[in-house]
């Protein structure tokens, strides 16, 4: 694939030449210092390796990979369609890198793994980064957008941060899917320290709990019963007021009313009737029996309770659909939040026995992605500019690139020029919630879509061309992996190299290397130092960094990788 045309037309920084020195020389020789040493040999704290610590994949797990693959390939067999070939160690690298981490590889981890000659390499990987803290957080975040599709107001920080931080410790714990959703269901409690945002969102109504909480964790769509039976299912208007039922007695206690804020708690009072009706209608499990107040607890818990139990019928299904679309595009059964006789899955007998392996592994979430991202089935190549009639999405033959996200886009930017702001486990700060060049970044990309998936239209573009983000992650004066580059020990080969790793986490083709490595050498005087006229203060002493020629040049090449196709995109 050919990455740019190295024709550079950009807003950039407008040079101001200055007589060459010897302090001008030696000073940014003290600043280039550590970064560009350790980034030279490939281990810089903000390019090291997610987690040394692996995990495994069991027997039982790779016999399911095996199966998943089997029956992918039986559709295949029917259908007289050829698969895609396996992709190659870049793209594999990347793919696995930004669904499981939500952010693109270090540099270092990059190089190693690429000049990793062992066959069990990636199976190494996916234990690495399933026990990464950057998979938490990248679950949190998927989830967050999914529980708050609209995204929150300003004055809701804290409570967003709350929930974020909740579901990032669910995560971290590897607690099991089913009781991660029992705890949700009867969160109580202040606002800030949990799912609370998730209710008051959507302003207690039990109508619309009801309805998103159906489509989230049992994937059907209840509310299209609100009003009358649905059209296409077996869901009657008393099924979804009966499940609605469950969440009438939930209240919201203010800070008027409490000295710690605002609170969920449940109370013994509360109930809905049917619409252009008196009458009550009592709690009742969807597709299964009336609630019996005589088990005891509140309304919510006792529908927690069923649905972590085996009465559910389809929590299992919707969670492994759901994982399952994340990492192929699209779900066995499309949309995922509508399981129903009459919306059938394209593999009936995959998403039975994924089900069940998810419910045997004791709702194991982190061995569900191990499954499925060690099949063959998920690490195929895309078969996309290769050949105009391609087969079915529902066949799974190929591997349909997709879009980065705005926090996968923000993160990586943040990753590639190393200016992200790490906590001190090392983990990026989440998303959108404690930085405000993030919040501004994430809502200007974001599509306001109930779920995880994401288009780039012409706003998203220009926003990443134009956008204070990547002018700040593409100005020489700012960036560290620009100002180590600049680092006279590196030859132009090298800067080229560390580029491609750093954004499209692959080596440039020869092609490329030549263009970039022309580029570079027509600069008039790779010496003369100039300053950028809109360069701020140096981060280490306060005074104006001098910028050479070829630092400028090296800072548009970022700018172009930045703004390919390719680094936009899943591979």
């Amino acid at each position: 694939m050919k990455t740019t045309t190295l024709t550079v037309e950009r807003q950039g920084f407008g040079r101001t030449k200055r007589a060459a020195s010897s302090s001008t020389l030696s000073g940014p020789i003290l600043r280039w210092g550590l970064s560009a040493l350790l980034l030279a040999i490939g281990s810089n704290s903000i390019f090291a390796n997610e987690n040394e610590g692996t995990h495994g994949q069991d027997a039982s797990g790779r016999t399911m990979s095996a199966r998943v693959d089997a029956l992918i390939a039986e559709r295949w067999a029917a259908e007289e369609v050829a698969p895609a070939p396996m992709s190659d160690d870049a793209r594999f690298m990347r793919r696995v890198y930004l669904d499981l981490t939500g952010v693109t590889p270090p540099v270092a981890e990059a190089r190693r793994f690429l000049g990793d000659a062992g066959d069990d390499k990636r199976a190494r990987l996916i234990d690495s980064l399933l026990s990464s803290p950057r998979h938490s957080t990248h679950l949190a975040n998927l989830w967050r957008n999914l529980l708050l599709p609209n995204g929150f107001r300003p004055d809701e920080l804290g409570n967003a941060m709350g929930l974020q931080s909740w579901l990032q410790q669910q995560f971290a714990d590897n607690l099991r899917y089913d009781s991660l959703v029992a705890e949700f269901l009867m969160a109580s409690g202040s606002l800030e320290n949990g799912p609370g945002l998730f209710y008051t969102s959507l302003e207690l109504k039990p109508e619309e709990l009801a309805g998103q909480t159906a489509q989230i964790f049992l994937g059907v769509r209840m509310q299209c019963a609100q009003c009358h039976n649905h059209p296409f299912d077996s869901w009657t208007q008393r099924d979804f007021w009966g499940y609605a039922a469950f969440f009438a007695q939930l209240e919201d206690r203010n800070a008027m009313q409490s000295r710690n804020g605002r609170s969920l708690q449940d109370s013994n009072r509360g109930e809905v009737t049917l619409p252009d009706s008196d009458e009550v209608i009592a709690p009742k499990y969807p597709g299964s029996r009336m609630a019996d107040p005589a088990e005891g607890g509140t309304r919510r818990m006792q529908l927690a309770i069923w649905m972590a139990s085996r009465d559910n019928p389809y929590l299992a299904k919707a969670a492994v659909n759901r994982v399952w679309s994340q990492l192929f595009g699209r779900g066995i059964v499309e949309p995922v939040d509508d399981l129903g006789p009459g919306n059938p899955a394209s593999h009936p007998e995959l998403l039975d026995e994924l089900a069940k392996f998810f419910a045997h592994s004791g709702f194991d979430l982190q061995q569900l992605y191990r499954v499925l991202v060690n099949t063959n089935t998920y690490q195929l190549s895309s078969m996309a500019g290769e050949q105009t009639d391609l087969p079915s999405r529902d066949l799974f033959a190929y591997y349909a690139p997709r879009p980065l996200s705005a926090e996968q886009m923000y993160d990586s930017l943040e990753r590639t020029v190393g200016t992200q702001t790490l906590q001190d486990n090392n983990v990026a700060v989440p998303p959108a919630l404690r930085d405000t060049r993030r919040l501004q970044f994430v809502m200007s990309m974001q599509q306001i879509t109930r779920g995880t998936k994401y288009e780039l239209g012409p706003i998203q573009a220009l926003s990443l061309m134009n956008g204070s983000l990547t002018a700040t992650a593409t100005n020489p004066q700012q960036g560290t992996l620009l100002q180590a580059l600049e680092a006279p020990f590196f030859s132009d080969q090298q800067c080229i190299d560390v580029l491609f790793l750093s954004t499209l986490s692959r080596y440039p083709n020869k092609e490329e290397s030549s263009e970039f490595a022309s580029y570079l050498q027509t600069a008039a005087d790779p010496t003369d130092p100039v300053v950028a006229a809109d360069s701020g203060g140096d981060p280490i002493d306060g005074t104006k960094r001098h910028v050479t020629e070829r630092g400028e040049r090296l800072a548009d090449l970022l700018w172009m990788l930045i703004n390919s196709a390719e680094f936009a995109l899943i591979p």
